[in-house]
This record gives C-alpha cells, sequence and structure tokens, in this order.
C-alpha cells in the first residue's frame, strides 16, 4: 500500500478578520457609518480560505460555528454560526483565498483563542477525488468516496449530533475595540501530511480508508494587510440598491455541493454590502444579454439588480468596505455559477485551449480566443485589479499559464460548445517544483506532471528589493524577496541576506540510490505580475520550502541520539540515509502513529518534546518498522518535518 497524502505547496488558511468598522454589513444606505456598530462591540468580517491539492477536487467541510475564548477564562463567545441547512465549504476551492461568510458583531475584549465547530456525521465531510491525481493514487480520479470510507478523528456527542471541537491557540492575545483594526489567520494546513491519511490493508482488494485528522493541521497565521487579501467570488441575491446608488446588499448564497445540473443555491441571511468603485468603475456583466459596462455606481441598476443572482468579485478596502472590482448579473443562479472556477489542470498551446476543474473535480475544456482577457488579481491595487495584464492566445506561451494556478473563467456563452473564455481571473499564480540553480538574481523551478504536455522548466526572477513584501512576525515591513521552511512559517528569512541563504539552503542532497536517486530541495512560490524585476512577467515574491515527500519505506538503525536511518521503496538496499528529528519544543519534528485494526484507523500524535513521547518513538522506531518522512533534503540527510510511523495492520508495501 501506498499512503497517500495532500501534497499541496502551500498554507491553507481558515481567516478571520476582525475590523471594527461597519462598513460592510447590510443595510441598503451608501453611506459607510450608517452601519456602525454598537459601543461595546466591534464589527468582524469573515471568511474562510484554504490550499489546494491535485489529489483532491472537493474537501467539503461543514463548519457550523466558530467562538472566540476570553483571555482570563469564561465561556467562548459565539460570533459566528451557520446558517440552516449548514452549507458545505470546499476548501480545495479556495487556495490562499478568502470565502467571506458575513459580518458580525464582537464584543468588545481580548481573546486568547478560537474554537471551531465541524460537523462529523456521516456525510459531513465530502471528499471527491481529483480529475489528475499523484501517480499511484489508490482511487481513480473523479470518485466519491463514501462516507462509510472517512472516519473523522476526534469526534464527539452521539449519532447524529456527531462535531469535532477544534481548539487554536493565538500565538499572542487579540484585542478588539471599538477603535481598532485587527485580523486574524488561522490556517487549515491541507499540506499537513496528517490531515487526510489513507490507509489500504496488505491484500490488493482490500478497502481504502481515509482518517481526517483536524488536529494539528489547524493553527494561527496573522493577516496584517486586509487590503491584500485576495477573495474568492462570492455568490448572492441582490437585495436592494442603496437610494444613492453607490452600493448594493446582497444575502450571500452557496451552491449545492454535491453540485446539482442545474446548479441551484442555498441561501442565507447573512447580508453583505458592497460598494461600487467610484474612482476606477466597477465591470458589470449582464449574462442573461451578453452586455458589459463600466459603471461608477449603481443607479441605473436600481431597478433591475434587485431579485437577481449575482457572482462578485470584490476587494477590502483598508477601512474594511468591501468594493465591487467586477459583477456576473442574471435571473438564474446557474448561469453565474456555470463558469468553472478551479485550478489550471492542462494547459495546450497548439489548440489554445485550457482545462481547469470545476466543484466536481471535472475538467472544463475552455477556448481561449483573441478577445481574452486575462486579470490578474491585485486588490490592494486598484487600477492593476480592473486593468487586463494581457489580451489573447499569446499569453499561454512561455509558461505564463500553468498547471497549479487557481483562475475563475467567465465564458462569452454559457451554453456554447465549446466554451469561449471572455475574461479569465488568474487568482493565485503558484509555481512550484524542484529547485536548481539558485543564484543572486532568481532560480529554476522543474515540475513533472502525469501529463508530459504540461511539465515545466521555468526561470524565475525575485522580485525588486525595493518592492513591499509583508511584515515579519514583529510587524515590520520586508522589502524584496523572502523565504521560509514549510515546517516553521513564521521564521521568515529576509533583508540583505535572503537570497544567499537561500542559495546555500538549496544546494544540498540525500542520496537514497536506486530509482529514487538523489532528492534536492523543492518549494513553492507566490508569483506577481509586472514587478520592476520584470515588468512584462511574472517575479517569485517568497519561496516556501516544502517537505519531500519520501517513497514507503523501513527503519534500518534504530532510532537513538535524534536521528534514524531508513531504506525506501525504490531506492537501494544498500544506501540506506540518515533522518535527522528534532525534540526542540516550537520547532520539533511532528511524529504520528497510525493504527489500523477491525477495519478502523486511529491516528495518535506523539509529543516528541516530552520523555514519554521520547520514550514512545524510541519504542516505535526499531529496525523494520513501517515508515514515511517527509522532510527537506539536505546535505548528507533529511531534516524531518513530519514522520509517521505504523503498527497494527501495516500498509501494503
Amino acid at each position: 500500500m501506498r499512503r497517500n497524502i495532500l501534497r499541496s505547496a502551500l498554507y491553507g488558511a481558515l481567516l478571520i478578520g476582525l475590523t471594527v468598522l461597519g462598513a460592510c454589513g447590510g443595510g441598503g444606505s451608501g453611506s459607510p457609518t450608517s452601519m456602525s456598530p454598537t459601543p461595546m462591540s466591534g464589527t468582524m468580517p469573515l471568511a474562510i480560505s484554504d490550499a489546494s491539492s491535485d489529489n483532491w477536487a472537493t474537501i467539503g467541510v461543514k463548519v457550523l460555528s466558530i467562538a472566540l475564548v476570553p483571555q482570563g477564562g469564561g465561556s467562548a463567545v459565539t460570533v459566528w454560526s451557520a446558517p440552516t441547512p449548514a452549507p458545505y465549504v470546499n476548501l480545495e476551492q479556495l487556495d490562499q483565498l478568502g470565502e467571506i461568510l458575513g459580518n458580525v458583531s464582537v464584543p468588545i475584549g481580548t481573546y486568547t483563542g478560537a474554537v471551531l465547530t465541524i460537523g462529523a456525521n456521516p456525510g459531513d465531510l465530502l471528499l471527491t477525488v481529483g480529475a489528475d491525481p499523484e501517480s499511484g493514487f489508490p482511487v481513480a480520479a473523479g470518485t466519491s468516496i463514501p462516507s462509510d470510507a472517512i472516519q473523522i478523528q476526534g469526534r464527539q456527542s452521539s449519532s447524529g449530533n456527531f462535531t469535532v471541537p477544534v481548539n487554536v491557540t493565538f500565538d499572542s492575545p487579540l484585542t478588539v475595540t471599538t477603535s481598532q483594526n485587527n485580523a486574524l489567520d488561522l490556517e487549515f494546513d491541507l499540506a499537513h501530511p496528517a490531515f487526510i491519511v489513507g490507509h489500504a490493508p496488505p491484500a490488493a482488494t482490500g478497502a481504502v480508508l481515509w482518517a481526517v485528522n483536524f488536529d494539528g493541521p489547524v493553527r494561527q497565521h496573522p493577516v496584517r494587510d486586509i487590503a491584500r487579501l485576495v477573495l474568492r467570488d462570492t455568490y448572492g441575491t441582490v437585495k436592494s440598491v442603496a437610494s444613492d446608488g453607490k452600493s448594493l446588499t446582497i444575502t450571500k448564497d452557496f451552491p449545492v455541493l454535491p453540485v446539482t445540473n442545474p446548479e441551484s443555491a442555498i441561501t442565507s441571511a447573512l447580508s453583505l454590502q458592497i460598494f461600487a468603485d467610484a474612482t476606477n468603475g466597477t465591470i458589470l456583466y449582464d449574462v442573461d444579454t451578453g452586455s458589459r459596462t463600466v459603471v461608477k455606481d449603481f443607479t441605473g441598476e436600481a431597478m433591475s439588480l434587485p431579485g437577481k443572482f449575482v457572482r462578485i468579485a470584490a476587494r477590502y478596502q483598508e477601512d474594511g468596505t468591501l468594493v465591487a472590482v467586477r459583477v456576473w448579473a442574471s435571473s438564474e443562479f446557474n448561469s453565474v455559477w456555470l463558469s468553472p472556477e478551479g485550478h489550471v489542470l492542462h494547459v495546450d498551446t497548439t489548440t489554445d485551449v485550457i482545462t481547469v476543474t470545476n466543484e466536481s473535480g471535472r475538467g472544463v475544456p475552455v477556448t481561449v480566443d483573441a478577445n481574452t482577457e486575462f486579470f490578474f488579481r491585485t486588490p490592494a491595487n486598484a487600477i492593476a485589479d480592473t486593468t487586463p495584464i494581457a489580451t489573447g492566445t499569446a499569453f499561454l506561451a512561455n509558461h505564463e499559464l500553468v498547471q497549479g494556478f487557481k483562475v475563475h473563467v467567465s465564458v462569452v456563452d454559457p451554453l456554447a460548445t465549446p466554451l469561449v473564455a471572455q475574461t479569465i481571473d488568474i487568482e493565485t499564480a503558484a509555481y512550484s517544483g524542484r529547485i536548481s540553480g539558485a543564484n543572486a538574481t532568481g532560480f529554476t523551478y522543474s515540475h513533472h506532471f502525469a501529463r508530459a504536455t504540461d511539465d515545466y522548466t521555468v526561470t524565475l526572477d525575485y522580485i525588486s528589493g525595493a518592492t513591499a513584501n509583508g511584515t515579519d512576525a514583529s510587524g515590520n515591513p520586508i522589502m524584496g524577496f523572502k523565504w521560509w521552511d514549510f515546517a516553521f512559517p513564521r521564521l521568515v528569512t529576509s533583508g540583505a541576506n535572503a537570497i544567499p541563504e537561500f542559495v546555500a539552503a538549496t544546494n544540498g542532497g540525500v542520496d537514497f540510490g536506486g530509482t529514487v536517486g538523489t532528492l534536492t530541495a523543492s518549494g513553492v512560490s507566490d508569483a506577481t505580475w509586472a514587478d520592476p524585476a520584470n515588468p512584462g512577467g511574472w517575479s517569485l515574491r517568497n519561496v516556501v520550502l516544502i517537505p519531500t515527500p519520501l517513497p514507503l519505506g523501513v527503519v534500518t538503525r534504530a532510532f537513538a541520539g535524534n536521528s534514524f536511518a531508513m531504506t525506501v521503496l525504490g531506492g537501494s538496499i544498500l544506501m540506506p540515509a540518515t533522518v535527522d528529528v528534532s525534540t526542540t519544543a516550537q520547532s520539533a519534528t511532528r511524529v504520528y502513529r497510525i493504527d489500523r485494526s477491525n477495519g478502523a484507523i486511529t491516528l495518535r500524535p506523539i509529543d516528541i518534546t516530552t520523555s514519554s513521547g521520547l520514550a514512545a518513538i524510541t519504542a516505535g522506531l526499531v529496525a523494520g518498522t513501517p515508515v514515511e518522512v517527509f522532510g527537506v533534503p539536505q546535505a548528507g540527510s533529511l531534516k524531518a518535518d513530519v514522520l509517521v510511523y505504523f503498527t497494527g495492520m501495516l500498509p501494503r508495501l
């Protein structure tokens, strides 16, 4: 058996933006101050986001409620509850994007943590295999995993009311006042090897069971500038247009999962006020008539928009208001939802056809023609956010659009065959793969996919040293390129030494022999368009060195002195490699023991910073123990990020 994991490169996130301004609340007035919160509360724009995986098309979860834990004790304060029925949120679709859930009032005070309540009944979690899973994945593309094969770890209560409470402790207390703008980011780390674990018994015909573990993959990550948050397009029904025409108010709609044909909406009472861009204009598409106009207010649409379904690409202002970049409107929900949104699966430069996965994981072919406009979502720059970066088929050449980019396509005619792209919003531009040739100006990414025509080898520059690039853990601004180890997202390397240290960190390797050979550093990067380093193309803002997943192996030298040796499937039995394990608090290797017996999987985290945890791993990692390791190759050894070892019914080798 081969244990399969989500091999995503980026962190996922459940993002809760806390802001004291009420402009995003639901009312019909065009004045941002008309929705001011009561003196004893602040307003919370609430969104969730996550990362992606090639293996999965749908990871649908029901977030039932979110509560904040007061400092000094007391009951957690529920700040958001799901509508009834609770909709699924497809984490796979978000990929560093925020899904706006609504705006709620939060009592002023200081909070030290959050409690997420997630539905854990059969059917509360949906898993659908992607259209192009990795080689060796044990389930066919497009397969929906039956609910009895999904085992949610840590569930509580009784049948019909099962939930999983997910407790997150903040790195530092969060204070909510009536005059302070705060943000909190809680990450669902889809790349965490213990988030979704598949286990097959030795018999080739045995059922694969999938354990889903929320303890560990959810953690805090600061969001310091809400205006830079890329939001996923939000769906809703227009409730009203403000009397001054400056804004419209929608009630939030959620698509049905699994998808239906035609797709229908789950309505909610969640209300959002969204302003037109009075300076640069909002692009308004009438899907029913095929018209396109640019408006600086919604006065002309005051009679036609109410009651219609809309899809809105919006951005946050620094003051917390939501401004529409583009709006698609139709009398049918299916018409605004139909355009594929998902990850680019294939790019065919000979036919000018791209394939984009939809919510069902099905690849949807879309033709790019001379009139197709490409946008790169840049919320912090209003003009850039509404200006095409390219038009026509030439953009597909030279790997300017590659597999793994997250896009939302709008088509000229949703009923046409084939579909022709009117616009392609690039929501995230992620390059990834093996790193080579790092030098003072850039490096080369090489990525190989199941379909060879999607392979790419591309050399990219770092962003300019004068380009603002977020802040460090202390809130100090970062200029230029930055990088970090996946296992330690808060330990950012930036400044004058960032590039030399990155070059040094990516030059090592560890050799397992056989067909596995030497493993070198891999990473994933966010790219940005038209940086001064490359005004006409992509430049890399950052690199996350991601753990390389080793094939399933066995221990050849027992654990001692914080290391052990192992060989791997496909490697040479004569070339065991050393794995280094850290037991230092705050930077320790994450260790999990997996048992399977009587048709059930149990996943147990082991804290190796404690004497009992260290004793457990010493007893478990003896010669012959099946083990999987995820770590960063370095000169002569592998630095383990996550380590999983197996007992009971062993995985199939």
